[in-house]
C-alpha cells in the first residue's frame, strides 16, 4: 500500500506543479508586448504568490494543525481556478500578474504539503521519496514547454486549462488517498515553532545550502528558453532531466548520505553554469548536465531539513524554508532578466554565487550536527 500511495502522490505532485510556469510558457503569444524584465515579473508574480503562502503557512501552523491532503486539494483548485482566470479572465499585464500571484499562493499548499505527505509515508526513505517528489516537480515545471512545442496545434490558453485540469486530477488524487501512517498529531503550535526550528544546527546548515542552491535553481530555469533559442522542446528536454538528477540522487543517498548527494549535485551545478558561456559546440551537453544537477539536491536538503526540526514542526518549518528560498528566487530571475540584453549566455555566470555560498554554508557536517549518513 505505502509504495502505491507514494506513487499517487508523486503523480499529483507531478500534475499540481505545471501550474508553475503555465504563464512563462506562453510569454511569446501574450497580446501584451512585455520587455524581458516585465515578462520576468510573469514568474516573480508566482514566486511571491508563493512566497506569502508558505510563510502564511508557517506562521498559522496550517501545515500540522489540519490534515495535509485536504489543504493539498483545496489549493489545487484554488490554483486551477486562478490560472483560468489568467488565461480566459486577465485583459491586461497587471490583471495577469494578478492571477499568477493567486497561482503561486495556492501552489504553496501542494509543494510543501506533498513533502509532508510523501514523509508522513515513508519517513525512513525521506531522501528517497522526496527525490521521487520533487522529480515530479520538475516535470510538472517543464510540462508547459513540451505542451507549447507541439506549436499551432495548441494555443496558449489552452495550455493553460490543461495544466489546470491536471491540477484539479491531482487535487483528486490526493484528497481520496489521505495521509500516511506516520502522520503525528501534537498540541496546537504556536507561530514562532517554525522559526525555532532554525535554533539546530543541522537545520540551519541545511537551510543555508538550501538557499544558495535556491539563487541558482528558478533563475536557471527561466533563463532555459533563452539559452536555446525559444527551442520549446529542447527546453522541455533540459529542465525536464533533472528529474533523473532527483531520483538517481535519491537512490544514491541511500548508499552515500544526502549530505553528500547534495554537495556534489551543488558542485556540479556551480561547474556548468561556469562553462557554459565557453563551451562552444558542447553547450547543449553542458545544459543537459545543468538540468540534470540543478535541482538534484534540493529533496535531499529538504531530507536533512525534515530530519533535523522536531517532528511536530515539519510542516511549518519546510514551508519557512521554501518560503525563504523563493524569495532569494526574485532576486535572482529578475537581475537575470534584467542583464539578458547586455550579456547575453554570460548573464549564467550571475548564478554562480549561489552553489559557491551553499557549498560554504555545509563545509562542517559535524559541526553543524549532521549524522554520518549525511541527514
Amino acid at each position: 500500500m505505502t509504495r502505491f500511495a507514494l506513487s499517487l502522490i508523486v503523480l499529483a505532485e507531478l500534475f499540481g506543479t505545471s501550474l508553475w510556469f503555465a504563464g512563462n510558457a506562453a510569454v511569446k503569444e501574450l497580446p501584451w508586448e512585455l520587455s524581458p524584465a516585465a515578462a520576468a515579473w510573469l514568474l516573480n508574480a508566482t514566486q511571491l504568490g508563493f512566497i506569502v503562502g508558505t510563510l502564511t503557512l508557517a506562521a498559522t501552523a496550517l501545515a500540522d494543525r489540519f490534515p495535509a491532503h485536504r489543504v493539498f486539494f483545496v489549493s489545487a483548485v484554488i490554483g486551477a481556478a486562478a490560472n483560468l482566470g489568467f488565461a480566459y479572465v486577465a485583459d491586461g499585464f497587471v490583471s495577469a500578474l494578478a492571477f499568477r500571484f493567486v497561482t503561486g499562493l495556492a501552489l504553496a499548499g501542494v509543494y510543501p504539503l506533498g513533502m509532508k505527505l510523501v514523509v508522513g509515508w515513508a519517513p525512513e526513505r525521506a531522501g528517497v521519496v522526496l527525490g521521487w517528489l520533487v522529480g515530479a516537480l520538475v516535470v510538472g515545471t517543464a510540462s508547459p514547454f513540451l505542451v507549447r512545442s507541439f506549436g499551432r496545434q495548441l494555443d496558449w490558453q489552452t495550455t493553460a486549462a490543461v495544466a489546470s485540469a491536471l491540477a484539479l486530477l491531482g487535487g483528486v488524487i490526493v484528497l481520496s488517498l489521505g495521509e500516511g501512517p506516520a502522520k503525528k498529531v501534537g498540541p496546537p503550535l504556536h507561530w514562532a515553532d517554525a522559526i525555532r526550528a532554525f535554533r539546530e544546527p543541522a537545520f540551519r546548515a541545511s537551510a543555508l545550502g538550501y538557499f544558495g542552491h535556491m539563487w541558482e535553481l528558478y533563475a536557471f530555469w527561466s533563463l532555459v528558453p533563452r539559452l536555446v533559442k525559444d527551442d520549446m522542446h529542447t527546453a522541455f528536454v533540459v529542465i525536464a532531466v533533472g528529474a533523473i538528477g532527483c531520483v538517481g540522487g535519491g537512490w544514491l543517498s541511500r548508499r552515500g548520505g544526502s549530505l553528500f548527494v547534495a554537495r556534489v549535485a551543488l558542485a556540479t551545478s556551480g561547474l556548468m553554469c561556469l562553462l557554459f558561456p565557453v563551451a562552444g559546440p558542447f553547450q547543449l551537453l553542458v545544459l543537459l548536465m545543468w538540468g540534470m544537477t540543478v535541482a538534484a539536491d534540493s529533496p535531499q536538503f529538504s531530507a536533512m531539513s525534515a530530519k533535523a526540526c522536531p517532528p511536530q514542526a515539519v510542516g511549518g518549518a519546510l514551508a519557512l524554508q521554501n518560503g525563504i528560498g523563493f524569495l532569494i528566487t526574485i532576486a535572482s530571475i529578475q537581475l537575470v532578466a534584467e542583464w539578458w540584453p547586455v550579456w547575453n549566455e554570460w548573464t549564467v555566470w550571475v548564478l554562480l554565487p549561489g552553489p559557491v555560498l551553499g557549498l560554504l554554508a555545509m563545509r562542517q557536517p559535524k559541526k553543524a550536527g549532521f549524522t554520518a549518513e549525511g541527514t
